[in-house]
């Protein structure tokens, strides 16, 4: 019985996650277009930042609960499946073309923040000091794509129009349920584990990186079967980079987060991942089907293994 509750509190989690982050992002989105702030920098940020709100509120609760396995296994867990299941999975539906800008710029700095992620936490904790470069990094990325996206105004995000009021109770309340939602998954992925036997790394790297993974997978999927390849990539691409250096980040300013030696196994294979996307993608500037079943048993065996 114990077990059934558990999962039903995990489900709910999820749940709470996924449809708080859209209330969040509708809300604060609102809020930032009612004091004049550009569309284009609002679609940049805050709505970027919301598909890494899960990640963001579970990785931090992990951390203040003392359970630092969920912290590290989630953010990695999330950026391997997010590649090799979620890219795969739309890559098999329809091939995926992929913008020129992304091949040069994006997967390539997905590769330089995973291996930041390693060497920050090398010596097995990541500081406040290593939190604020990585914090650093992100913000330059970020002026790179408000530049770039200038010259491409089309790019804008388009904002839900609601009165302050409404937008001030949807980001409240969005941002509420995030918390509500990260600390029950926490919670119950952690007393799973126990129950199962499990290492908090295995349900890191695997349930609650599916779990905080939901808003890109269903927003990359819907976007591939539209034949919107430019926003299945882009929304990847992204999310792992808001989630090492944005989630990361801001974990390691609030409290250090250790960085236990048997994730490096996992954060080499979250680069391995990037690399392939890259080697994939290259040649036609497309990920064809065959490449999405490559990354499909990429992650059936990895799966394996961390098993």
């Amino acid at each position: 019985m114990e077990i059934i509750l558990q999962l039903l509190l995990l489900a709910v989690g999820f749940v709470f996650l996924v449809k708080g982050a859209d209330y969040f992002v509708d809300g604060a989105a609102s809020v930032a277009a009612k004091f004049k702030i550009p569309q284009l920098i609002i679609g940049l940020t805050v709505v970027a930042m919301g598909t890494s709100a899960p990640e963001a509120a579970v990785s931090i609760s992990a951390a203040m609960a003392g359970s630092a396995e969920i912290t590290i296994g989630n953010i990695v867990g999330s950026n391997i499946l997010n590649i090799l299941i979620i890219l795969g999975v739309s890559s098999v539906i329809t091939p995926l073309a992929i913008a020129k800008s992304t091949i040069k710029i994006d997967i390539p700095v997905v590769v330089f923040a995973s291996v930041l992620l390693i060497l920050t936490g090398l010596d097995g904790n990541i500081v406040w000091w290593e939190g604020l470069i990585i914090l650093l990094v992100f913000a330059a990325y970020i002026t790179y794509l408000i530049i770039s996206a200038k010259k491409n105004p089309s790019e804008a995000e388009e904002i839900k129009e609601m009165t302050l009021a409404k937008s001030l109770i949807f980001t409240v309340a969005g941002l509420a349920v995030v918390i509500l939602g990260s600390n029950v998954t926490v919670n119950s992925a952690t007393t799973l584990a126990r129950m199962f036997g499990m290492s908090e790394r295995f349900i890191g790297l695997t349930i609650v990186a599916l779990g905080t993974s939901l808003p890109e997978l269903f927003t990359s999927v819907m976007a591939a079967k539209k034949g919107n390849a430019d926003i299945a990539i882009g929304n990847i691409v992204g999310s792992n980079i808001f989630n090492i250096l944005f989630v990361v980040g801001l974990s390691a300013l609030v409290i250090p987060v250790p960085f236990d030696p048997e994730f490096m196994f996992d954060a080499i294979i979250s680069i391995v991942a990037a690399v392939a996307l890259l080697v994939f993608s290259l040649k036609k500037m497309k990920l064809e089907r065959w490449a999405g079943i490559a990354m499909l048993l990429g992650y059936a065996a990895y799966f394996v293994v961390i098993m």
